[in-house]
């Protein structure tokens, strides 16, 4: 069921269940982070495997203090200026945080959204919530409360409706080790602003299949159909009439683009979007142009590499 009724969340989510909620990044299946039998049903409805850690959810920067603990400095000047935002920090968890939460992991992934319906529904429960992507496991992230409803109406009993999220790609999730600051995850925060903010460098983690981290998988956000990637700025292939090309910016030779505008802020709204639209199409190859990578690009190019990735 689609719905904004906040209270009914509430209830659901007290009582145990797991729901669809928005946030400014994408939706988010969300159950009691502290509950296991609420983990394992996130687990279950996304079809996820258990080794894979879950970003936890929060309302109020007070509530820190009873998930993790030894905070760094940098820790605490990065939420100063991106929380509420698509900011993921990890951070060392306190000893009662349920190991599924983590995989057995010793630190927590954790954020504060900015969208105001997902904040004002942390506000009014006392713990907080798990909410990894509400998609199945590897495919296309859901922009949208309908995109929920592709998948999973039948197996969750209420899709928040908040609209359509407005950054449109997965929060950026950052670590501390040995001094070093470091992006497990290019996501809604760029590189440059976090590097800014710090006013230091900072080490971008190759990408593995480790699952230590979320969103560290080599094939993920995938459509069921093969994507080609062209370098940004390449010229534009003639294609076949049943094939479809995906432009970076509108273009006569391409079925459609990915930036509507030439911004990285209308390509990252609707990169997940055209990539649900594209496994409706009657099509034989698909092409897609990559994003010029500075600003959110960094982060469009990361998705559509890992869609593209062979099965």
């Amino acid at each position: 069921m689609i719905s904004t009724d906040l209270n009914l969340a509430i209830n659901l989510l007290n009582s145990g269940e797991i729901i669809a909620i928005p946030t400014e990044t994408v939706y988010g299946l969300a159950g009691n982070a502290l509950n296991e039998n609420a983990l394992i049903k996130i687990f279950k409805a996304k079809k996820r495997p258990y080794l894979n850690p879950l970003i936890t959810h929060i309302g109020r920067i007070s509530q820190l203090s009873n998930l993790c603990k030894d905070i760094p400095n940098e820790a605490w000047v990065l939420i100063d200026v991106f929380w509420p935002g698509p900011l993921t920090l990890l951070l060392p968890k306190i000893n009662s945080i349920p190991d599924l939460l983590t995989s057995g992991l010793e630190h927590l992934a954790v954020r504060m959204p900015s969208h105001p319906m997902a904040l004002q529904l942390l506000k009014s429960i006392d713990y907080p919530l798990a909410a990894p992507s509400a998609n199945p496991y590897k495919y296309v992230s859901p922009t949208s409360a309908q995109h929920v409803a592709d998948q999973l109406e039948n197996i969750i009993p209420l899709i928040l409706d908040g609209g359509d999220c407005d950054i449109g790609l997965e929060s950026t999730i950052i670590g501390f080790e040995n001094n070093e600051v470091i992006v497990h995850r290019l996501g809604g925060i760029t590189i440059e602003e976090i590097e800014r903010t710090l006013k230091k460098s900072v080490i971008l983690f190759e990408t593995n299949d480790s699952h230590k981290y979320p969103g560290q998988n080599k094939k993920h956000y995938s459509p069921n159909k093969r994507i080609t990637l062209i370098p940004f700025g390449s010229d534009l292939p003639r294609i076949h009439e049943e094939d479809t090309l995906i432009s970076w910016l509108p273009s006569s030779m391409s079925t459609d683009s990915i930036s509507a505008d030439g911004t990285d802020i209308s390509g990252a709204s609707r990169l997940f979007s055209l990539l649900r639209d594209l496994d409706k199409k009657e099509t034989r190859k698909i092409y897609i142009e990559q994003a010029p990578n500075i600003g959110l690009g960094e982060a469009i190019n990361d998705r559509l590499k890992r869609a593209a990735y062979p099965s």
